[in-house]
């Protein structure tokens, strides 16, 4: 056990429940991404009265840009054992077996409540669901549409009954400030602002947060700009354990355009056939792995980097001219985007180097999405379930958000607490120094500063003497943003952002051995020691987090590698 102090306001901002409208809701729901919106559905249909809130539009969402599709089992030979078997196997050790079977068992129904909204998968000529394989799967299981657009459909189909559903109703624009706890620590509401700057509360006994992840504390990132990690940080200043953040997936082929916003280019790419070229046109993946572009994406995101240090480029280069099939007509979503930038997949070599991606850690749950906050649940990306372990396998993801999705909205619903809102204590100004006149902190400026810190030092790899220095220069500007008068979306969101990077920067120090996606260079090895979780404990005190207690907790028995 380590205990590592830590000054974090409880609350963002002052407020007076007195003087905020208030709505009141059984269930709130933050997020409309496929886990969001699964459980609002859920809740609704078991007669709830739920409020979703949208940190943007309601279509913006991580699952909106997920290419790749879903991972089902829907057809023999495959079997949910060999679905499960790979999911032990990509996670390194630490996926935990009750929640893979669950969840890889919920897939068919999960595909099924899709197509019930709406969905419009891609079909064989015969009528039947095309399933494609991707690296990790030992079998094709991936449902996707469009091609390369799954995320895409998923979202519309689900935006679309969310709206239509009687029992929901749908907020966007307003970003969520913090949870509202009672005197006994209960979940009573959360506080948020509105698109026009307005502070409004909602009162309900129970929040499931399914926020996405947090890939914009890095500079190169597939995730779009909302990806702050709200979620996990707004959980922890509540006082919900955070579990293994410092495990994040880098996706291994980002389009690389100087100046132009990072694409995915999906990995449903590679299972058709693309190969990775260095600029000498050089094939290099059989050298790093036997299933060479199809092996997990830690793997290839690191043969990535190293060949882009041997060469001395700043990308590697996919090609997709050796795919029997017409790459335009097969991808047609990343064909769009790179005729855009005057490249022809079907003949030029696209530039690609690796991404933050998906954050594997997130807030400790169980199966149902219960935090150890009462009335408090998360899932998705903002959870940490068990699901994927050390790395994720690629579709699993969106296979997980509806999965749990439907779980925590189903047992949220069975919670029947009525929250004592005017119990609430309102929280006054801080008595933190102001600066002096004339001194500002930049916050566009310490923004882009963290994002490439954490991509020097917490990136693909990591090293003590980088680790350490990064947790130095967080602190150092936490400090100064706690000097702010925080009153804007761009400085709360810096604050999550910090809080989240020094919590993953703690656990990646703390881990002495090389696992998943987590890479330590001193450390190059797995150690059977290391198969544990890295749990983060907050200690509240007098309107603070005054520190957090870090424990690793051995995975289940029966959670073997397959």
């Amino acid at each position: 056990m380590h205990v590592e102090s830590l000054t974090l306001d409880r609350f963002l901002v002052p407020f007076s429940l007195r003087q905020v409208p208030r709505f009141r809701f059984d269930v709130v729901v933050v997020g409309s991404g496929i886990a969001g919106s699964a459980a609002a559905l859920a809740a609704a249909d078991a007669g709830m009265n739920v409020a979703l809130l949208a940190k943007a539009d309601l279509l913006e969402s991580n699952t909106l840009w997920a290419q790749g599709g879903m991972a089902a089992v829907l057809e023999q030979p495959d079997s949910f054992e060999a679905h499960i078997a790979d999911t032990l196997k990509v996670g390194c050790g630490l996926s935990e077996l009750d929640t893979v079977s669950t969840v890889v068992r919920g897939g068919p129904d999960a595909v099924r409540r899709l197509l019930e909204h709406g969905a419009e998968f891609d079909r064989r000529p015969d009528g039947e669901l095309q399933v494609s394989r991707e690296g990790g799967h030992s079998f094709p299981r991936i449902v996707h549409a469009q091609g390369d657009a799954t995320g895409l459909e998923i979202q519309r189909a689900l935006c679309g009954a969310i709206t239509s559903h009687p029992s929901i109703t749908t907020f966007a624009n307003v970003f969520v400030l913090d949870l509202l706890t009672g005197p006994d620590g209960h979940v009573c509401g959360v506080l948020t602002q509105n698109a026009r700057g307005d502070t409004v509360a909602y009162a309900t006994g129970n929040v499931i947060l399914a926020t996405g992840g947090g890939g914009q504390i890095y500079r190169e990132t597939t995730n779009p700009v909302i990806a702050t990690g709200d979620g996990v940080a707004i959980g922890f200043r509540a006082g919900a354990v955070v579990r293994d953040l410092e495990f994040v997936q880098f996706h291994p082929t980002c389009l690389y355009i100087a100046g132009a916003a990072r694409v995915l280019i999906s990995e449903i790419v590679r299972g058709h056939g693309g190969v990775l070229r260095d600029k000498h046109g050089e094939r290099f993946m059989p050298e790093f792995h036997p299933a060479a572009e199809l092996a997990p994406r830690d793997v290839v995101s690191r043969a990535v980097s190293a060949r882009m240090q041997k060469t001395k480029d700043t990308s590697v280069y996919l090609d997709l001219s050796g795919i029997p099939e017409d790459p335009h007509v097969l991808f047609p979503g990343i064909s769009r985007i790179c005729r855009f930038f005057g490249i022809d997949i079907a003949r030029d070599p696209v530039p690609v180097r690796p991404g933050a991606h998906y954050m594997i850690g997130g807030l400790q749950v169980d199966i149902d999405g219960r935090t150890n906050v009462r009335g408090l649940w998360a899932v998705g990306e903002c959870a940490s379930s068990g699901l994927h372990g050390a790395n994720r396998m690629g579709s699993n993801s969106l296979l997980e958000g509806m999965v749990l999705g439907l779980r925590s909205g189903t047992a949220a619903a069975r919670s029947k607490v009525v929250p004592d809102f005017d119990a609430i204590a309102t929280r006054r100004g801080g008595n933190a120094p102001k600066p002096p006149p004339g001194v500002r902190v930049n916050i566009p400026d310490l923004v882009y500063s963290l994002k490439s810190l954490m991509w020097r030092q917490m990136g693909v790899e990591r090293d003590r003497a980088g680790l350490e220095d990064a947790l130095q220069k967080i602190a150092f500007w936490s400090r100064a943003v706690a000097s702010l008068d925080v009153n804007e979306l761009r400085s709360f969101e810096l604050v999550n952002m910090l809080t989240v990077a020094h919590l993953a920067t703690l656990g990646a120090l703390a881990r002495e051995e090389s696992r998943g996606t987590h890479f330590r260079a001193e450390h190059r090895d797995v150690r059977e020691a290391w198969r544990k979780h890295t749990v983060l404990t907050p200690t509240l005190d007098d309107g603070k987090i005054t520190s957090v207690t870090m424990t690793h907790d051995p995975v289940p028995a029966t959670s073997a590698v397959a």
